[in-house]
């Protein structure tokens, strides 16, 4: 037997149930911008448990292994990834409301959360309800709009560590600041949060998410792929007002585009690949450098293999 025949038998050791582990999936059916290649394993965990039994086969094996939520901040390469992804989305996805604390598992979608929320009458996470994504990854990124973010409202976290344990973390401890925390270079995977938030009046939140869904179909290019917001707020200054200045309104790239609707937004508008994308982020970034000595941060993720 091969090691890769042997890998993929001991992932299947641990996740017996048919369709759990996957080999060769394509990230293109788990991303927003609907590119990418595919993964060399696709894993669906539903507990800790089994999320640690992973996570420990790989370091023991020498794979590399990467947490997917709902893939909404996130750009594969083309080839692919040559790892393991593990999905978050089936095992750790629960929502449940305790008090003022709403309890979430790193795989809810924020908008699931939002409604639960708005039927709990409480009030706190509108601005969350239109963000494409997993409170595991907001977590990571310290998602935000709308002057909101999750360091806001998060009381707590609930994470696996290094070594393979679980233990409880207030947010004070996570260094949450502009799209960035400890998560992105401490190897710790979340697992759970709670949110605090207030007692408030269903109608006005109603009203509250209902504007600011408005203001997203006419402000963002929602109609089209893309993983929101593709490069960080520069300091000072504002990411798409400076590629609008740039004379990079609807610039292309094969089958990607700088939105007409939202510059701040790179997306695939006719069938892109991910190098197309990539390509055209790059130019981007060159650009408003030249004409005007700013650096734009990709808040898009780049990962895997690329031609």
């Amino acid at each position: 037997m091969s090691r890769d025949n042997q890998f993929f038998q001991e992932l299947c050791a641990v996740m017996p149930e048919e369709g759990r582990v996957l080999q060769q999936e394509p990230m293109k059916n788990h991303t927003t911008f609907k590119v990418g290649g595919p993964a060399k394993y696709f894993v669906r965990p539903k507990s800790s448990e089994e999320l640690a039994e992973v996570i420990a086969l790989c370091r023991e094996r020498g794979c590399a292994w990467y947490i997917l939520g709902n893939g909404s901040n996130l750009l594969v390469g083309d080839k692919g990834i040559d790892g393991v992804v593990i999905s978050m989305e089936e095992g750790f996805s629960s929502i449940r409301i305790e008090g003022n604390c709403v309890v979430c598992g790193a795989g809810a979608l924020l908008s699931r959360i939002a409604r639960t929320v708005w039927e709990g009458a409480l009030t706190g996470f509108e601005f969350a309800a239109g963000i494409p994504g997993t409170l595991g990854g907001a977590v990571v990124m310290n998602a935000g709009a709308y002057g909101s973010e999750i360091k806001d409202v998060l009381a707590w976290v609930r994470v696996l560590d290094a070594e393979g344990k679980v233990e409880v973390l207030p947010a004070s401890a996570l260094g949450l600041a502009y799209r960035s925390s400890i998560f992105q270079e401490n190897g710790m995977v979340v697992l759970e949060a709670g949110l605090l938030l207030e007692k408030g009046n269903r109608e006005e939140s109603r009203k509250r998410m209902e504007e600011l869904a408005a203001a997203r179909r006419e402000k963002q290019p929602l109609e089209y792929p893309s993983a929101g917001s593709t490069f960080k707020r520069p300091q000072g200054y504002f990411a798409g007002k400076l590629i609008q200045d740039a004379g990079l309104r609807g610039k292309q790239i094969g089958g990607a585009q700088v939105s007409e609707k939202h510059c701040g937004f790179v997306i695939n508008r006719d069938n892109a690949s991910a190098q197309d994308i990539r390509e055209l982020c790059a130019y981007v970034a060159g650009e408003v450098e030249r004409q005007f000595g700013v650096k734009l941060e990709l808040e898009v993720k780049v990962l895997g293999e690329w031609f």
